[in-house]
């Protein structure tokens, strides 16, 4: 039985707190709460399942999103039409980016914001993320482009930093030659 997570709003303060690191093993309470934003993840991003739950698209989800301050993220990456691949990175940390930067064409959206903002948001277009599995193993991802962005966005929800606040609110858009300069 699927059961719509309850998301804050960007009102909510507790998304401008910093999260903590998060001690192994997780809990059952976190590894089902896991399991549950995959899904909601995952029928976000399938248009019968979206009409169905009066769902919003989204590919990521951070804990902080659900009230949680924990250093833990989920991202739910469609590589190909009804493919995904599951991302889980308990406290994560970005060890290296590319110089080159990038912006999503259409500007960056939030399953805590309901409504649109404009503008562009400067990010890297590739990024090495390491943390940790559920299991407390190790890992490392190297993500680029959208991947990368869904990345950037997830683990500054974990610094308590929405998506508007990186945002030049003296030059909101960018061509793709002058975001690559940045």
């Amino acid at each position: 039985m699927f059961k719509k997570l309850d998301i804050l709003d960007e009102k909510d303060k507790r998304l401008r707190k910093k999260s903590e690191i998060v001690s192994f093993p997780l809990s059952n309470t976190d590894k089902k709460l896991i399991e549950q934003i995959i899904t909601h993840l995952t029928y976000s991003q399938i248009e019968k399942y979206e009409k169905m739950y009066d769902l919003r698209p989204g590919t990521g989800l951070a804990f902080p999103q659900l009230g949680l301050l924990k250093r833990i993220i989920v991202i739910v990456d469609e590589y190909e039409s009804g493919k995904f691949n599951n991302y889980v990175v308990i406290n994560p940390e970005i060890i290296s980016t590319s110089k080159e930067m990038i912006a999503a064409d259409a500007g960056e959206g939030c399953l805590s914001v309901n409504r649109d903002v404009e503008g562009h948001v400067p990010r890297f277009a590739r990024v090495t993320v390491t943390g940790f599995d559920m299991e407390g193993n190790p890992i490392r991802i190297r993500a680029r482009e959208e991947l990368s962005i869904a990345f950037q966005h997830e683990i500054d929800h974990l610094n308590g930093i929405l998506f508007y606040d990186r945002i030049n609110k003296k030059k909101p858009f960018f061509n793709e030659y002058e975001i690559r300069l940045l």
